[in-house]
């Protein structure tokens, strides 16, 4: 089966790639760096030649409000086009758990239209929300940074890893469209606060993270669920945050504090 993983040379592309082809399946990756450019069109069609899948895991290079939006928008809407041309018949898409809730962010409002496109689409889909990257810890701080200090709101988060991302994404290409939203969390909740200051904690940064119920995550209010599964049945990731902390420390040479 052929399959198409576009943002295919990204953090959660690069281990979907690999899952698929391991599994046997004739997998293109597309990325610009790799001629396959959704935003331009260009090698959209050929790639997309004999595809059955389509799975689109591409992120904005800019986070600004209106580049974000038009990223979005023109990506979904260019690969739905080839993808009716070309004959696919699953469309999957990676998004974010509390997407529809956190529309005074531009980013979310550009992934809230992402997902009406598809779901408007004549193209079978299954959009997959997922909760935040244990990666993404650090640029979570980085935004929310003053001086020594980062402050963040106490919310829930049942973060995840991104090898667990790229696993579950292979099971839901492989399976039937669902024509829905499914969601895919962590096996661990915990506040955001606590989660950025595990992992600070763990790779001996020395920023004071501080709960503050006045804190915005990403210059958005946070509700006490917002970036937590709001279905009955979310699927639940096995790997935990202390075992991956452990694990990429100890990757990089040092030890968990």
């Amino acid at each position: 089966m052929k399959i198409v993983v576009v943002g295919g040379s990204g953090l959660i592309g690069k281990r979907l790639v690999n899952r698929l082809r391991e599994l046997g399946h004739e997998t293109v990756a597309a990325s610009p760096s790799l001629g396959i450019n959704a935003m331009t069109g260009e090698g959209l069609a050929e790639a997309l030649r004999g595809a059955e899948i389509v799975v689109d895991v591409a992120n904005s290079p800019s986070f600004a409000d209106d580049d974000v939006l038009e990223f979005f928008g023109t990506t979904t809407r260019n690969l739905l086009a080839a993808e009716v041309e070309a004959g696919v018949k699953h469309h999957v898409a990676l998004s974010v758990v509390g997407t529809d809730g956190l529309l005074q962010s531009g980013y979310f409002r550009a992934k809230m239209a992402q997902e009406e496109l598809i779901q408007a689409s004549a193209v079978p889909y299954t959009i997959v929300r997922a909760t935040q990257f244990f990666d993404f810890a650090e640029g979570i701080a980085y935004t929310a940074t003053e001086g020594d200090t980062v402050r963040l709101p106490s919310a829930w988060v049942q973060p995840i890893a991104s090898d667990d991302v790229a696993a579950a994404l292979a099971d839901y290409t492989l399976d039937a469209p669902v024509n829905g939203i499914v969601e895919l969390a962590g096996p661990d909740k915990l506040p955001l606060d606590e989660f950025v200051r595990q992992s600070l904690k763990a790779k001996q940064d020395q920023r004071q993270v501080v709960g503050d119920t006045d804190a915005r995550y990403f210059g958005t209010e946070l509700q006490e669920h917002s970036l937590v599964p709001a279905g009955d049945h979310p699927r639940i990731a096995p790997t935990r945050l202390a075992d991956w902390l452990t694990a990429s420390v100890s990757e990089a040479g040092g030890e968990v504090k």
